[in-house]
């Protein structure tokens, strides 16, 4: 079983748990349920991927200060800026979908053409220079303009 499904079958194990609670606060209490912060995450990311904060900005095409400013939690990025991020993290799908919710972001959807590409993109191993130049190839508006 990957990571992914473990994490998926704890999110399902945790609906059923809420969904058969008494009350909500002890719901709350008992699995100790709090907000996640995309600063949190994003440091998680750093550490799970063994990455620093400079290799995040080179490969994600974003300003050093931008990112920077980000991961302190002084700004939150943009949806682009959250994508790019993604790919600077070298994210799978599900860490770039997380990181898009935690930002505040729109999930990438499938059922949108550019949102398509990049979910292709993410899933195969591209990085965010070679999802850029498959978005301009299919006429579709790339990450770092």
């Amino acid at each position: 079983m990957t990571e992914d499904e473990k994490e998926e079958h704890l999110t399902e194990e945790l609906l059923e748990r809420l969904l058969s609670s008494a009350s909500i606060e002890t719901y709350l209490d008992e699995e100790h349920i709090g907000e996640r912060q995309l600063t949190d995450y994003l440091h998680g990311l750093l550490e799970k991927h063994d990455l620093k904060r400079a290799d995040v900005a080179r490969d994600s095409g974003l300003n050093a200060t931008v990112v920077y400013d980000i991961f302190s939690g002084k700004s939150r990025p943009g949806r682009d800026n959250a994508i790019m991020l993604a790919f600077g993290l070298n994210c799978d799908l599900t860490e770039t979908q997380r990181l898009l919710r935690l930002a505040g972001a729109s999930e990438l959807w499938c059922k949108q053409r550019r949102d398509a590409i990049l979910i292709w993109c993410v899933k195969n191993g591209f990085d965010r220079a070679a999802a850029d130049n498959e978005l301009i190839r299919l006429g579709e508006k790339p990450l770092l303009t």
